[in-house]
């Protein structure tokens, strides 16, 4: 691959390179570079508006360069103040321990493992003094006159430029010591990795990250060492449309989740972001999506076709094409016929009580369908539920309607209602858990 073509792949979906002539002359060097992406394990699943830099960094091993997967659990203690209005909780080590069990094994979904282009390490290894991976190289206390040093290299008038600080101070929200050290720590691991390896050569972030990786670049020539080059990449909004992909909003994709809940999110995103999710989700190649940006503006094809190839090609990356293929075939049976899907969970009824009828919001829970009786309640109230296809709002339902039909929450949700198991005893009391009762205490 040319120098040309290798930037045209690095640069796409990217928002920023500092500095372009600095990649350049990188790239031109023919050796192999030292590319870094920081991941803080607050939390312990990856969503596809992580896989935004992770993708980006296999574009990276795929020119053969060596990728540091850098897990920041050190700094996941502080907590990253970037878009935030408020201080972050802080996290206990234990929590953030856990949470980054988690990541090497669901980046392997995307990143080569290779070691000659892959390595994980940890921020621990340099401000905590401890080895996840048990290296001998790089092992420090990170004691105070370490700090003292660090923390004579930026002022604290460059800190508070931040644009989310001094928002908060505008607003007479607190700033506290511990975020002013967060921009620090990040700049202080391409500082150490240069020092490892000899050189730091691209760190990638998010657009929010910006002013740490900036950091990064400045501590790296107050230590000696050549600047490293810096590529921002685009926040990727959510199942919403609107907020950055979040587990806390709800509005994310996970790239574990099972193939039939990944493809139904996709197929529910704004059809602005089709374009969007192509070119940073997916490998197809730009003349296609120029076409798919073509027909979306002249409306010459229907974005739900649109949205099933892009969901397609996701599921495909994240489980396999028979996978993608049978959920396909699902979503349009479901959605296109109006029919729904063969393989439906299937939740046996009480025993027959004669008359009475059945409570609809027992149901719900006891099929898993809503997580609470008050979740239940307020899906009928919304007109979230559906009985053989048609809206149900009533609680309760003659048990002789039951048996056989589908009971369904929104478009993707369905269980179906069978008669009780064979040997069920009729029940001398009403069952709490369908007839939502409350049992009477003993006396």
């Amino acid at each position: 691959m040319t120098t040309s073509e290798a930037r045209q792949l690095i640069c796409r979906g990217a928002v920023e390179i500092i500095s372009e002539s600095d990649l350049n002359a990188k790239l031109e060097s023919r050796r192999p570079l030292i590319v870094k992406a920081g991941f803080d394990p607050t939390a312990p699943d990856l969503h596809i508006g992580h896989t935004v830099l992770l993708r980006k960094l296999r574009h990276f091993q795929d020119l053969g360069h060596t990728v540091i997967f850098l897990i920041g659990d050190a700094t996941g203690l502080v907590g990253d103040p970037s878009g935030q209005t408020v201080t972050r909780q802080v996290l206990t080590w234990e929590q953030v321990r856990a949470n980054a069990a988690t990541y090497q094994h669901q980046v392997r979904k995307i990143l080569l493992t290779d070691r000659a282009v892959f390595e994980v390490r940890y921020n621990s290894e340099w401000f905590l003094g401890r080895s996840p991976q048990l290296r001998t190289s790089g092992l420090e206390t990170f004691d105070f006159s370490r700090l003292v040093t660090l923390a004579s290299t930026m002022t604290v008038a460059r800190l508070i430029e931040r644009d989310d600080f001094a928002k908060r101070l505008r607003a007479g929200k607190p700033v506290t010591f511990l975020e002013l050290f967060y921009p620090l720590m990040q700049g202080y691991d391409s500082v150490k990795l240069a020092e490892q390896y000899g050189h730091c050569d691209v760190e990638l972030g998010g657009t929010d990250q910006t002013f740490n990786l900036l950091v990064g670049r400045e501590l790296l020539r107050a230590y000696g060492h050549p600047p490293q080059v810096v590529l921002t990449m685009p926040l990727l909004e959510g199942t919403d449309g609107v907020q950055k992909m979040s587990k806390s909003l709800n509005n994310h994709i996970g790239i574990s989740e099972p193939p039939e809940e990944m493809f139904g999110k996709l197929m529910s995103i704004p059809d602005a972001l089709i374009v969007k999710y192509f070119t940073l989700l997916t490998d197809v190649s730009e003349p296609r999506i120029k076409a798919i940006e073509q027909q979306l503006a002249t409306r010459a094809a229907n974005p739900r076709d649109l949205k099933l190839e892009l969901a397609t090609e996701i599921v495909v990356q994240y489980h396999s094409a028979e996978a993608a293929k049978r959920v396909r075939q699902g979503f349009l049976r479901v959605f296109s016929l109006r029919k729904p899907p063969d393989d439906i969970p299937e939740l046996p009824l009480p025993v027959d009580r004669g008359d009475e009828p059945l409570d609809v919001v027992g149901l719900l829970v006891e099929g898993k369908l809503a997580k609470s009786r008050n979740d239940a309640r307020r899906l009928l109230r919304q007109g979230g539920v559906k009985l053989n296809g048609t809206p149900l709002t009533i609680t309760s339902i003659p048990a002789a309607e039951t048996v056989g039909a589908i009971l369904q929450v929104g478009s993707r949700r369905f269980l179906k209602l069978v008669r009780p198991s064979a040997g069920a005893r009729k029940p001398t009391r009403p069952n709490p858990a369908i007839e939502g009762r409350k049992p009477k205490k003993k006396a």
